[in-house]
């Protein structure tokens, strides 16, 4: 591979680098505050993680005869936490109001493809549903497998009455997209501790119209000749934001192109990438964990993001290092899988309540723990949800509203409280496991832009 492939518009693509990724750290502003235990369950049956809402073509919240939907991955609640992922489904829920939610059920009635179905995104365009979703294993294999590719159900139909909305197939099930070798690493391909191509997200740009659809992978980072072993080892790090373009706008209709962004030798994973366009800018945001992080640099989990002027790139680092929003240092682990959204002047972070009483610097120590404290440290539920200030290159916590409050577009806020963000977690700690140099030192904004991957 040539590292030097152009972007997704034959520019060469946009870098987040291990200089710009060294700012990393808790900082009054990103740190957001303690959530603790959920105070209300709303569907104690369920595990509840990755979320995502029904959107319309221009990237509103679209509402069914009055209703918002929002889809979750879930598994029962009688599992441990950590299986969850292994049987995942997607499920349904509805709210008239954004704050009170029902029950709509599971959204596929068997036909779905993989042996279980992860996260994506889902389009309501002119009265038809097009749910993107990542297809996780393969149906025909005897064991649990990881293989990934990008698929979408369409042809389903969703009605509301008084008492809720119903999702009905039947579904078609296609495959839109799986990774090419050259530009996107095929699992044969990967050297890395994990391996992705999933999280669909369709997106169209207000200003050309142009329809994308954006999702995790990996570039391809082969060992070299002359590389050391420690430069072999970063580069087994090699997350990226990929991208497919429908020409004609047709939501089954894609073709593969080159990276927005990719973090060789910075991160494995930015999980769940999507666009917010605020101001005329373009906000790429992702999730990522400590744990992807490439020897020599370290972040905490939490929500990270880029901005650029057009949707092509290049694409800079939000408050220099690219870290957003995180979770305060007494609880590393509270919440996960930020998705934001546009409302009004503020954007708004939704996510999931993850480990909200463990204090540990690995959820590797959580398997060790009794399964009664597994249970009851895991939220399994949406965590509050986050106000975000968006102004240029920088962003601010604001505060906090309820766990599962989704508003309306034109449903203002109450007044923004500052004071319950965190101004004093940090203990003269900048940054998690810190290792060499003075990571809590400013530094400047970079792009990264058109530097080649060393």
């Amino acid at each position: 591979m040539d590292d030097s492939l152009p972007g997704a518009d034959g520019r060469p693509r946009s870098r987040w680098t291990r200089e710009q990724a060294a700012g990393i750290g808790r900082r009054g502003g990103n740190v957001a505050p303690v959530a603790g235990p959920p105070t209300v369950d709303p569907f104690p049956d369920l595990h509840i993680w990755d979320t995502w809402l029904l959107r319309d073509r221009h990237g509103g919240i679209a509402e069914v005869d009055g209703w918002r939907l929002a889809f979750s991955l879930t598994a029962s609640a009688d599992l441990l936490p950590g299986t969850r992922h292994d049987v995942a489904e997607i499920r349904c829920f509805c709210s008239r109001d954004g704050s009170e939610w029902r029950d709509a059920g599971p959204v596929f009635d068997g036909g779905a493809l993989g042996q279980r179905q992860w996260a994506g995104s889902a389009l309501y365009d002119d009265g038809d549903v097009y749910l993107f979703y990542t297809a996780a294993g393969r149906e025909d294999a005897d064991e649990l497998t990881y293989t990934q590719r990008i698929a979408v159900a369409h042809g389903g139909s969703v009605t509301a009455d008084a008492d809720g909305v119903e999702i009905a197939g039947p579904w078609t099930h296609e495959t839109l997209l799986e990774p090419d070798g050259d530009r996107y690493e095929t699992e044969a391909q990967s050297r890395g501790m994990t391996y992705t191509f999933r999280d669909p997200w369709f997106f169209e740009d207000p200003a050309s119209g142009e329809t994308h659809l954006l999702f995790e992978a990996n570039v391809p980072a082969p060992e070299r000749d002359g590389d050391d072993a420690a430069t072999s080892e970063r580069r087994e790090f090699n997350g990226c934001v990929g991208v497919a373009a429908s020409p004609t706008g047709d939501p089954l209709s894609w073709e593969l192109r080159p990276p927005l962004l990719d973090a060789v030798e910075v991160n494995q994973e930015l999980e769940r990438p999507h666009v917010v366009v605020a101001d005329g800018r373009y906000y790429l945001f992702v999730c990522s964990h400590v744990h992807t992080f490439a020897p020599g640099v370290t972040g905490p989990d939490g929500l990270y993001g880029f901005v650029a002027d057009r949707f092509e790139g290049p694409y800079r680092p939000l408050n220099g290092s690219g870290l957003v929003a995180t979770n305060p240092s007494g609880a590393r682990f509270q919440a996960y899988s930020w998705m934001a959204f546009a409302h009004g002047e503020e954007v708004l972070l939704q996510s999931f309540l993850n480990y909200h009483d463990f204090a540990g610097d690995s959820l590797d120590a959580v398997a060790e723990l009794p399964e009664a404290e597994q249970r009851a440290r895991f939220g399994g539920t949406l965590a509050p949800t986050l106000r975000l200030a968006v102004d240029g290159d920088e962003t601010r916590l604001l505060g906090a509203l309820d766990a599962w409050r989704i508003p309306a577009p034109d449903e203002p806020l109450p007044p923004v409280d500052e004071s319950e963000v965190p101004d004093d977690d940090f203990d003269g700690v900048t940054r998690e496991g810190a290792v060499g140099g003075d990571y809590g030192a400013d530094r400047p904004f970079g792009s990264g832009y058109d530097e080649p991957v060393p």
